[in-house]
């Protein structure tokens, strides 16, 4: 559910903010877009090179237990996915910076098509890639028997493929109703808004927010209560060996990045739904009530492609571990460069 910006803030559904901001948003805006796209770029460049090397030491691996490779590679595989979702939706923040500085759309009808279309369908498939994530937590630490036959590595790439054909149909909508036209408040730019019908708005966006953020959630947190009720109850029957330990620091991690994803949403899809009750806005849904809370609203959706990075390596050893490795490795073959180079 990406945030668009057109002659001011608008959100997934074309909801605007008050033109009144645009001075403030010329200037802020693209200053914070250019800091989260550097963040959100490096950081996910980084855990995508761990992820990579860990597939390929982990095949060269030959001491690691079947169980432990299969039920960490499907899991490395849902976070590789988590990162490219993540990367794609970074590609589409430009576009929308642009729009800002400029004040509105200077791409066009198919770039307002396509960017709103990837924006919406990258958004949805990192919900259902964290909802997958929580239910292979839940089958690894409650259901390990189960885990070792549903999580081979195989399976969770076809999974993961498949994640994106709801995400593709939910976005489709975008590619199928967003156009450039003329807001009439504004008729002097043009803008990238979608669904003149406020009956339109409100089956998609109801329905958008269903399932790309509320269907996901649920599952997630029935899977994490799950979770902590098994491992509660295991560490209070003096059950708890080193292996469900871990396995409770590993649900930590995945619990974060989930609440990390629901509070950087949460703001977009609220002011979504507070907008679409709003019978009298016009094409464009604006409402100066809601201008700046709509700006936050925007920041948060776009600092979520920057949380997961920070939480991989706040929260888990093992990437830090990685992550001082492959520096040192980087760092190591800068020096014999430049040590060839003199010679």
């Amino acid at each position: 559910m990406l945030l668009l910006n057109s002659n001011g803030s608008e959100d997934l559904l074309g909801n605007r903010s008050d033109a009144g901001l645009g001075n403030v948003e010329q200037v802020l805006v693209p200053i914070l877009d250019v800091l989260i796209l550097v963040l959100g770029v490096a950081g996910h460049t980084m855990v995508m090179l761990i992820l990579c090397r860990r597939r390929r030491s982990g095949v060269r691996h030959f001491g690691q237990s079947p169980q432990s490779s299969m039920t960490g590679t499907g899991t490395d595989d849902l976070l590789l996915a988590l990162s490219t979702a993540d990367l794609l939706l970074l590609a589409m923040l430009p576009f929308h910076t642009v729009a800002i500085a400029m004040q509105g759309w200077p791409f066009g009808d198919f770039m307002c098509r396509l960017v709103s279309f990837l924006g919406s369908a990258c958004s949805s498939a990192s919900a259902f890639t964290l909802a997958m994530l929580a239910a292979s937590r839940y089958l690894t630490v409650v259901r390990p028997t189960r885990a070792f036959s549903l999580l081979s590595p195989r399976r969770v790439s076809i999974a993961v493929v498949l994640l994106w054909v709801p995400a593709c149909c939910l976005a489709t909508p975008q590619l199928v109703f967003r156009s450039v036209g003329t807001p009439r408040r504004a008729p002097d730019d043009l803008a990238c808004f979608a669904f003149l019908s406020h009956r339109d708005k409100l089956i998609y966006g109801l329905f958008h927010f269903l399932v790309a953020f509320l269907l996901p959630l649920v599952t997630i947190a029935v899977a994490y209560v799950s979770i902590y009720m098994f491992l509660w109850g295991r560490q209070h029957a003096g059950r708890a060996p080193q292996v469900e330990r871990y396995q409770s620091k590993v649900t930590k991690t995945s619990a974060m990045l989930v609440l990390a994803f629901t509070l950087c949403w949460l703001p977009s899809y609220g002011l979504t739904l507070a907008l679409l009750v709003n019978e009298n806005s016009d094409a464009t849904g604006a409402s100066p009530r809601n201008g700046p809370f709509s700006i936050f609203a925007r920041l948060m959706a776009t600092s979520s492609t920057v949380m997961n990075p920070i939480l991989y390596v706040l929260m888990s050893q093992k990437f830090r571990q990685d992550l001082l490795r492959l520096f040192k490795r980087r760092g190591q073959r800068a020096t014999v460069a430049v040590a060839m180079a003199a010679a």
